[in-house]
């Protein structure tokens, strides 16, 4: 487990409030744990291109070692056009 560091900050009235409402909607835990999600991204973003880069190469790395099957683009737009064109006749509407 990581090591915690407990720091005081001062934030403007808007941003405690969007921490707030983080809180009270239940996408976090604590107060805490929003400030240490945002710092984290902060950090990568400081990063710069070198990381982005690097974050590119895994994602592009994964995708190649992944083995489910793949569906090409044609396909994929004929199951849409055929399930839009599907709806459009359940409503009445030929678009």
């Amino acid at each position: 487990m990581a090591t915690v560091e407990k720091i005081n900050v001062a934030v403007p009235a808007e941003v405690a409030a969007i921490v707030r409402e983080a809180v009270d909607a239940g996408e976090f835990a604590s107060s805490s744990e929003v400030v240490g999600e945002a710092l984290l991204a902060w950090s990568r973003m400081r990063g710069g291109p070198e990381h982005a880069a690097g974050d590119l190469r895994s994602a592009w790395q994964a995708a190649l070692n992944d083995s489910t099957q793949s569906v090409s683009a044609e396909d994929v737009l004929d199951r849409l056009e055929s399930k839009y064109a599907a709806m459009g006749h359940a409503t009445g509407s030929d678009t």
